[in-house]
């Protein structure tokens, strides 16, 4: 059976029991005691029963009530906390985001971008996972990321939206005693009979397809990290080809790394995430904060 009890009822209820009499009660909800009396009565008359006992001296909670009472402030209790769940979601004072990028994009880009918005938000859980694209992607489709990262050219279906975010030139990673280092810059011709040491899955689509194919390499030896790549170029004679903001990294190794052209070609770091509407303010926030860092890449990648 449906009783229609509004929230004022029930806070005028708790009000005469915390107070002691209506007109205390009165005061505390700014109502009239007119007003007070009548949300008593509209309350009892919906449930049917008596909740408070009345006299010319005092006011009491009848036994009804007193069973009613602790019911009535568990529900305004978990309301006041569902409203401020949502206030502080709103206000970013609480909120999780789930962040995954590929091995490259997490040893060079996001610890920084993370920082620089948990400093700004620090109420926000940013929750970081290193994995491969494929998984970047996948982990968007079952809801277990909420923004992915990794290099353009990533094939997703309408469910999710693409957001490309800079461009970056590739670069060459050689060993410190290969004389290409000791040059401003490598063309693809000077490298065509060195081994590619690649980890890149997608080195197809997002390099040789923009060099011509008298000048791809002749060797190549697949790995599956760009840690792996730099630590074999660290031990044998080859090359890694990595974009120019794994700099660090790269010299990390010991490694000489110089630009790469005739052409050169460029490697895009592309945002995706889910439809916006189905964001929670936290992603929102998160998404919104990277779209906005554009100064911070400049920055990033001159050093």
């Amino acid at each position: 059976m449906k009783m229609d009890v509004t929230l004022r009822q029930l806070r005028a209820f708790i009000a005469v029991l915390e107070r002691g009499s209506f007109s205390d009660a009165a005061d505390s909800m700014h109502l009239s005691q007119a007003a007070l009396s009548g949300l008593i009565k509209e309350l009892e008359s919906r449930l049917g029963v008596r909740l408070l006992d009345r006299s010319t001296r005092k006011v009491s909670v009848s036994v009804v009530g007193a069973v009613f009472e602790p019911l009535v402030r568990r529900v305004l209790a978990n309301l006041d906390g569902a409203l401020e769940s949502v206030v502080n979601l709103r206000e970013l004072r609480r909120g999780v985001v789930r962040v995954a990028a590929p091995e490259t994009l997490s040893c060079t880009l996001l610890p920084q971008l993370i920082a620089n918005y948990s400093s700004r938000f620090p109420g926000v859980d940013v929750r970081f996972e290193d994995v491969p694209i494929e998984e970047v992607i996948s982990g968007l489709y079952s809801g277990k990321s909420d923004i992915g990262f990794g290099p353009a050219g990533v094939e997703v279906d309408d469910s999710i939206e693409v957001q490309g975010l800079f461009t970056d030139p590739l670069w060459v990673a050689l060993r410190p005693d290969d004389p290409l280092g000791t040059q401003e810059s490598a063309t693809w011709s000077a490298l065509q009979d060195k081994t590619l040491i690649n980890y890149m899955p997608n080195l197809k689509a997002n390099v040789l397809s923009h060099i011509p194919s008298k000048l791809h390499a002749r060797d190549i030896m697949p790995v599956h990290r760009v840690n792996t790549a730099l630590a074999m170029l660290h031990v044998r004679p080859g090359y890694v080809i990595c974009p120019s903001m794994a700099r660090n990294l790269v010299e990390g190794f010991g490694l000489t790394f110089i630009p790469v052209t005739q052409p050169t070609v460029t490697w895009q770091v592309t945002m995706f995430f889910r439809n916006r509407d189905l964001l929670s303010p936290a992603v929102e926030s998160f998404l919104d904060f990277t779209l906005g860092s554009g100064h911070d890449w400049h920055a990033a990648r001159q050093h």
